[in-house]
């Protein structure tokens, strides 16, 4: 197999895991091509493993796989990367909770054997994409996770007008909005109070940040709707996130968020579903008492 692999370059991956990691890659006869920035930040030991795989620094790479090992944030950066591509990702976590990159470091050896042996399935990843004026150049407008407005740190409310299909839906009074995938249930939505959402579900999320009105509840639509936001703030401003990466926009542009064209293609290996994930990382049907 060809297989990429990305990393965080200041994560702390164990160099035990990496040496191991990269054996078991050998002995599978894998062709490896590693992210350069990942690359350079191996210990000594780690880069004369990887001593003679092919180095890229660009989006000209191809692969039948990818791993990512990190964290969730990890993923994300690699699911920018990989884009349209259509090559499946493994997650490999290095980080804390992970539910993107839900494989530990010390399962990656036996995830890559089942992988060999066909003993995997791909769950297709839907992703939302932001069309707006004033966009910063080179910004990735596809979000795996969600797609967030968002007030700055010391400004008032702000006031969100929400369309779906063209049709007024409300205006929120709120820190903020955030517009999700089902995958990124589990994320920012989560941590506002949005519902947990079966990944491979056909739905978007809406869910407030902090809203002036506490009947102002989460709201779930098929992801083949359409939905614009215009948002008003007293400072001018306000904050725009796509999966964590922000910059700033001014009153009165008009953005429109819809699924995306293409999904990103999970890996998951025989033994590793979704629900086993909640139950381990969530600790769903754990007595703290025992």
């Amino acid at each position: 197999m060809r297989i990429a692999i990305f990393g965080k370059p200041e994560h702390g991956v164990r160099p035990e895991s990496l040496h191991t990691l990269f054996g078991i890659l050998r002995s599978l006869n894998d062709e490896v091509t590693i992210e350069k920035s990942f690359f350079d930040s191996l210990d000594g030991q780690s880069r004369k493993l990887a001593g003679d795989y092919p180095v890229f620094a660009d989006d000209r790479f191809s692969a039948d796989a990818a791993l990512s090992i990190g964290g969730d944030g990890t993923f994300l950066r690699t699911a920018a990367r990989i884009g349209d591509k259509g090559i499946p990702v493994l997650g490999i976590n290095a980080g804390r909770l992970g539910f993107l990159a839900d494989i530990t470091e010390t399962d990656a050896g036996n995830a890559i054997r089942l992988i060999h042996q066909g003993r995997f399935s791909i769950e297709p990843r839907s992703l939302l994409e932001l069309k707006m004026d004033g966009m910063p150049d080179g910004h990735h407008p596809f979000a795996l996770n969600e797609i967030a407005v968002l007030k700055h740190d010391v400004s008032s409310m702000v006031n969100i007008s929400c369309s779906v299909d063209g049709k007024h839906l409300t205006t929120y009074m709120a820190d903020g909005l955030v517009i999700a995938t089902p995958t990124g249930s589990t994320a920012y939505s989560l941590s506002v109070g949005g519902p947990v959402i079966s990944p491979c579900t056909d739905v978007i999320e809406i869910i407030p940040v902090a809203p002036h009105s506490l009947t102002m509840r989460p709201l779930i639509l098929r992801n083949n709707r359409v939905i614009t936001l215009t948002v008003e703030s007293r400072s001018r401003s306000y904050l725009t996130s796509v999966d964590g990466r922000s910059f700033s926009c001014s009153d009165g542009i008009s953005m429109e968020i819809r699924k995306a064209p293409f999904c990103i293609n999970v890996i998951r290996p025989d033994g590793c579903d979704f629900f086993s994930t909640l139950r381990d990382k969530m600790m769903w049907g754990a007595d703290s008492r025992h």
